[in-house]
């Protein structure tokens, strides 16, 4: 957990964590040469620079100590600053205390270090106060001794072309290698985009390009997905023929027992055969999902709207009571239609009546389905999404027959979506929440 912040401070993408691996060597490689070549050459040249210095500072001194008095002291440091191109203050005034020096003025500490290594006479060393003039104070004989010079003879010249060449030439090459990275993870891209909409029930081209691994996935990706539709047609048409093959005998059927002249006895075999029809319907309709159904641009909360109405003119007690956003989206709007059928004959079947609730924002679309009824108990509702369940001790099986693929279809197509279904108790009617959630 002590390293949590790291991996959230790291870049998320694919392109942003590649960049770093590319970008980080470059600068910690910059940053090891400017530390260890640049600093110590630098240093090394003013340490060079300044023993030479400090030789006619040896000189000067040794000719102020040997005068005999203080005009000739001044006399013999005029003579010999003059050709030196120093100035030179005997007596001087008071020095400063330490080494006034610039924070980030680097070369002068080494400047300070090698003076007073190798002038035993030195009292302190301004660089601070005209950075372009080195002044020191030097104890003599004859008094505090000022001594001036110009600070390009113990200092390299043009120090940052040497950073600035380095740190030049890395971003260009850093440039040159984030296009070739852009477009190396290209594919890497294109391949997510195809696999993230075809999850959402969204077939986009797909053409697999880029390094050969990359290829390779693609082209695993394009036989997966043409397979997947393969058995999702072969199932359709398999199942359409065994419902049609079963709808005929079910008609005969159901007519030769209507024309029983004993009612009473062919209600019940009746009752049988309708819900033999039920159950022939409801499996074609969980089988067929929303394989022949096209992605279309349409409005959901008009979409929500017209089963509310559809079921309204039906005689049901259903009331659309919230519908928050506006849009449109790419949905497979027969697919959602039999999921909002399902759910709400689900809602009418065991409860009195139900209401709808629907929500689009940027991120996705949420329709909630709540009744009046029993509900279903918490430890049971994943079971309640399987295929073919029928919990008769939580839901009232009084009001109709149901064959246990409600919510499965509706979970099926919200998978198909690219999203989840969702059960909770309803905090305003009591019975059931059933939350269809569809990623935008």
């Amino acid at each position: 957990m002590r390293w949590g912040w790291l991996k959230r401070t790291l870049p998320r993408s694919l392109f942003g964590r590649a960049a770093l691996i590319v970008v980080l060597p470059v600068l910690i490689l910059q940053l090891v040469i400017s530390i260890l070549f640049v600093q110590r050459h630098f240093e090394g040249v003013t340490q060079q620079m300044t023993r030479s210095v400090i030789l006619e500072l040896r000189y000067l001194e040794a000719a102020v100590a040997a005068a005999p008095d203080l005009p000739a002291a001044r006399a013999a440091a005029a003579s010999i600053a003059a050709p030196l191109e120093m100035t030179v203050f005997l007596p001087a005034g008071a020095a400063p205390r330490g080494d006034p020096r610039a924070l980030f003025d680097l070369p002068a500490r080494t400047l300070a270090q090698t003076l007073r290594a190798g002038v035993p006479g030195l009292v302190a060393v301004d660089t601070d106060t005209d950075r372009r003039a080195v002044r020191l104070w030097l104890q003599t004989p004859r008094g505090l001794m000022q001594v001036a010079f110009d600070r390009r003879r113990v200092s390299a010249r043009n120090p940052h072309q040497l950073i600035v060449i380095i740190i030049v030439l890395g971003a260009l090459l850093m440039a040159i290698a984030s296009v070739f990275l852009r477009n190396q993870l290209r594919p890497i891209a294109r391949l997510s985009e195809a696999a993230t909409e075809y999850g959402k029930g969204r077939r986009i081209p797909y053409r697999a390009s880029g390094a050969t691994e990359v290829r390779a996935a693609g082209a695993a990706f394009i036989d997966m997905r043409a397979r997947i539709e393969r058995q999702n047609q072969a199932r359709t048409m398999m199942l359409s023929g065994v419902s049609h093959d079963l709808r005929t005998p079910l008609t005969r059927l159901r007519l030769g027992l209507s024309m029983l002249e004993d009612e009473a006895e062919a209600a019940p075999l009746i009752r049988d055969v309708d819900e033999m029809q039920g159950l022939t319907d409801s499996f074609l309709d969980f089988a067929r999902g929303d394989a022949e159904d096209a992605v279309e641009i349409v409005d959901p909360i008009a979409l929500v709207r017209m089963a509310v109405e559809d079921a309204q003119r039906g005689g049901q007690e259903i009331a659309l009571v919230q519908a928050e956003g506006q849009g449109a989206m790419p949905l497979r709007p027969v697919a959602i239609r039999r999921a909002l059928s399902n759910l709400i004959g689900n809602a009418l079947r065991h409860g009195s009546r139900a209401e709808i609730g629907v929500v689009l924002n940027e991120r996705a679309l949420r329709i909630i389905v709540e009744d009046d009824g029993p509900g279903i108990p918490a430890e049971q509702r994943e079971e309640a999404m399987r295929p073919f369940t029928r919990l008769d001790a939580s839901r009232n099986q009084d009001r109709g027959g149901g064959v246990g693929l409600g919510l499965a279809i509706v979970i099926d197509v919200a998978r198909g979506h690219g999203g989840s279904l969702r059960l909770d108790d309803s905090p305003r009617l009591g019975g059931l929440l059933a939350e269809l959630i569809v990623a935008r």
